[in-house]
């Protein structure tokens, strides 16, 4: 899959990254696997945040790594596919690499770290949108990083972003609500370890039916005389529908 774009473009990056001080080399390569930490650290926190949440927010936060870790496994499924050896060994005239180069059979399409960054990225932003000025930069960095200590060719890093961030998304949405089914049932559990993990939930929660707003639960009247009413996205707490009721 290599080109003379993309091995052009390898080359130009790998010599502007040998030109740059040591320091610089030191924190592309501590970012590339510091980034998955702080991602990890992010996953824990909208857990607990989760927390207090009704069930379909639980469910999505919980649901986040799991589609990170689904994204992985596509990227690592696709890369035995391909078979495409590291640019650090076939590209002609590239500088070396700031790491060392992986050994043949440790494939070079696509690149799993930014798999797992688009996919831990997307997941987050779905479990909180505004969380987004963070999480795309972080992906994107890593992506870089990883061209820039000279281990992927630019559309590795491409290719991953987008297959990681894409299951994760379609992850995330089909498994939603059943999802918050069993959340719901786990807090009603007499355990007091999963009654911890899965939090007790907004007051008033209750039934496995709790995942998603009831017929009046958060509902945001728009024009209560006429009795329209849309009543809130449990993704995004936007108001999502739009319905009439018959009098």
């Amino acid at each position: 899959m290599d080109s003379d774009i993309s091995g052009g473009l390898y080359r130009d990056l790998t010599d502007y990254a040998r030109s740059t001080p040591h320091w610089v080399h030191d924190a592309a390569e501590l970012w590339t696997e510091a980034g998955l930490l702080l991602f990890g650290a992010l996953f824990a926190l909208a857990w607990w945040r989760a927390r207090g949440l009704e069930a379909g927010r639980m469910a999505v936060a919980l649901l986040a790594p799991l589609a990170t870790a689904t994204g992985y496994v596509c990227s690592e499924s696709l890369k035995s596919l391909v078979d495409e050896e590291r640019p650090c060994r076939a590209v002609a005239g590239a500088a070396v690499s700031l790491v060392p180069c992986p050994p043949t059979g440790d494939w070079s399409f696509p690149s799993n770290h930014s798999a797992i960054a688009g996919a831990a990225a997307a997941a987050l932003v779905v479990v909180r949108p505004r969380i987004a000025w963070l999480t795309v930069p972080m992906a994107l960095l890593m992506a870089f990083s990883r061209v820039f200590v000279g281990v992927h060719y630019p559309h590795d890093v491409a290719a991953g972003l987008l297959l990681g961030a894409t299951v994760a998304v379609v992850s995330v949405r089909v498994l939603t609500r059943p999802a918050a089914s069993l959340v719901a049932t786990v807090r009603s559990s007499r355990s007091p370890l999963a009654q911890w993990f899965a939090g007790p939930g907004p007051a008033g929660e209750t039934g496995p039916g709790a995942g998603f707003p009831a017929a009046d639960a958060g509902v945001k009247y728009t024009d209560p005389d006429a009795g329209v009413y849309s009543d809130p996205d449990p993704l995004t707490d936007r108001p999502e529908r739009i319905r009439r009721v018959r009098r």
